[in-house]
């Protein structure tokens, strides 16, 4: 027992430090999307000769990354997390090339290559939090994805700065150097995996009855069909994709709504970049709110932080209310998406880490790619009150799976106590 007691603090010691590589990865990543964010709208609009397609461009890069998801998660299990992200960034950086090109000759659908390309990145980058998590025990695996969330934190306030400081780099040919940066941002990425990442370990599985992992487990994982209707995983991947997908909801359609209500495109910017502030910052302290309070009651503050966002939204279209619901639905995104990854990260044995992971990252991309498509239309035909009341019944389901694992959790909590009397 003693003779392990080293062995586990070089473990801790070694995610932990992972987790930090990760966070600088991260703020990476998120800076190349907060580009993306910026200005491929804009982009789409000057390249494309049919306007409607404007945002075609930015929509391809989640459509790219829920199809590049499952690819990724089972690569990664074969050539190891390292070199996976190291090639994620690697292709990020290509696509920032490509999307230079595109805007140098006027080819739209070049540059719709682009940006897909870029969200082959991002299918990659989404695995950092996961890698995180599992390399560490079950009481630190909230604090490591927190770790990692905190690099968004800084991308957020300086994405869209630099895009707008990078703009004419490559003068006079506008937003090349923007496309430019984001390829500097993924050799970047690239480089700091490859010189302070390491592959670790699974850490020890989780303490739990349906889960945890005995020797006779390691030859033989469990079927994917038993895996995905655990409650725990129900809940993970309510939390996970319909926090994003309502988050991604909401995002895609505020600019356009903002600018339709009278204010202006630097104003609507403005909102976009606190909400990316809200999404990230509170990373700095949700693994503590989870050690205190537990996950389950984080989750359900991100979901009603969430629906608030959509109450708020309905109240009034004056700047304070666009700039305050934002704000709800960037906090309850990170609650939701912190706690969903928690739960998670303790719904497999190591042995299945990659179809699971595989699984809730494709579900959840898909989910998203389609609420960043239909935003968009919705807004259009509809206008912003029924943008903001149509996210409020997918928050329910969330809130159901969850509650449905906590019930499960009390009743499993209930036999084990009536067995040991």
């Amino acid at each position: 027992m003693h003779a392990s007691l080293p062995v586990q603090l070089g473990r801790e010691r070694a995610g932990r430090r992972n987790a930090r590589v990760l966070a600088l990865c991260q703020a990476l990543y998120t800076s190349s999307v907060s580009i993306d964010l910026t200005l491929t709208g804009l982009v789409g609009y000057t390249l494309a000769d049919d306007k409607a397609l404007a945002t075609l461009p930015f929509s391809l890069i989640t459509v790219a990354a829920a199809l590049t998801t499952i690819f990724a998660s089972f690569l990664m299990a074969r050539i190891g997390r390292r070199a996976g992200f190291a090639l994620g960034a690697a292709v990020g950086a290509a696509g920032g090339a490509i999307s230079v090109h595109a805007i140098f000759v006027h080819s739209f659908w070049l540059f719709c290559c682009g940006t897909a390309t870029v969200g082959v990145f991002q299918a990659f980058a989404q695995y950092y939090r996961l890698a995180a998590a599992d390399a560490v025990d079950v009481q630190a695996k909230g604090r490591a994805i927190s770790t990692v969330l905190t690099g968004g934190v800084v991308a957020a306030v300086l994405g869209p700065a630099l895009a707008a400081w990078s703009r004419d780099w490559l003068a006079p040919v506008t937003f090349a150097g923007s496309y430019a940066l984001v390829t500097v941002l993924g050799l970047a990425s690239m480089g700091l995996v490859l010189i302070g990442y390491r592959n670790a370990a699974p850490a020890t599985a989780p303490v739990s009855p349906s889960v945890a992992q005995t020797p006779a487990d390691e030859a033989s994982a469990r079927p994917l069909s038993q895996i995905v209707t655990q409650p725990i995983f129900m809940a993970a991947l309510a939390n996970n994709a319909i926090g994003y997908m309502v988050m991604m909801f909401v995002m895609t359609a505020t600019p356009i709504a903002a600018v339709a209500c009278g204010h202006t495109i630097g104003e609507g910017a403005s909102i976009i970049q606190w909400h990316l502030v809200g999404m990230y910052a509170p990373s700095f302290f949700a693994s503590r709110l989870i050690s205190r309070f537990g996950v389950l009651r984080i989750i359900g503050v991100g979901i009603a932080l969430s629906a608030a966002c959509g109450g708020i939204a309905l109240l009034s279209t004056d700047l304070p209310h666009f700039y305050v619901a934002l704000a709800c639905l960037g906090v309850g995104w990170n609650f939701m998406f912190v706690g969903g990854t928690t739960l998670l990260a303790q719904s497999y044995r190591p042995s299945e880490r990659a179809k699971t992971q595989a699984t809730s990252e494709f579900t959840t991309f898909a989910c998203t790619a389609l609420a960043s498509l239909t935003a968009g239309q919705l807004l259009t035909r509809f206008g912003w009150s029924v943008v903001s009341v149509s996210i409020l019944p997918a928050l329910a389901v969330a809130a159901c799976a969850t509650l449905g694992y906590a019930w499960s959790r009390s009743r499993a909590g209930t036999v084990a106590a009536a067995s040991v009397s």
